[in-house]
């Protein structure tokens, strides 16, 4: 799903990090600009971006600014990409058959 050598620890303190996999969407974001000592991994499913999701669609959890946290963050994602398969995989069909109402 991800291989943390693509999102550089301190990489974090500047920019949020996002992609997807299989319908689960992640975002990884440093928690206080520069001076992050911890980043909070959310995930969400598709189709929409993390601003246009509803909060209760969405779960979260948080690391330390570190490799060893970075590791706990690929590993924390893995599972709940496994124990959510159904969701993200209905998620993922029913992207295409999405279409968001104008407000």
């Amino acid at each position: 799903m991800i291989d943390k050598k693509l999102i550089p620890v301190g990489g974090l303190k500047k920019e949020p990090f996002s992609g997807s996999h299989r319908g689960m969407r992640y975002l990884f974001r440093g928690d206080d600009g520069k001076a992050s000592t911890t980043f909070t991994v959310f995930i969400y499913p598709e189709p929409w971006c993390f601003e246009q999701t509803p909060d209760n669609e969405k779960e979260s959890a948080v690391f330390p600014l570190t490799g060893e946290g970075m590791d706990q963050a690929i590993s924390w994602l893995f599972e709940k990409y496994e124990t959510g398969k159904e969701r993200w995989s209905k998620a993922e069909t029913e992207m295409m058959h999405t279409v968001k109402k104008a407000d």
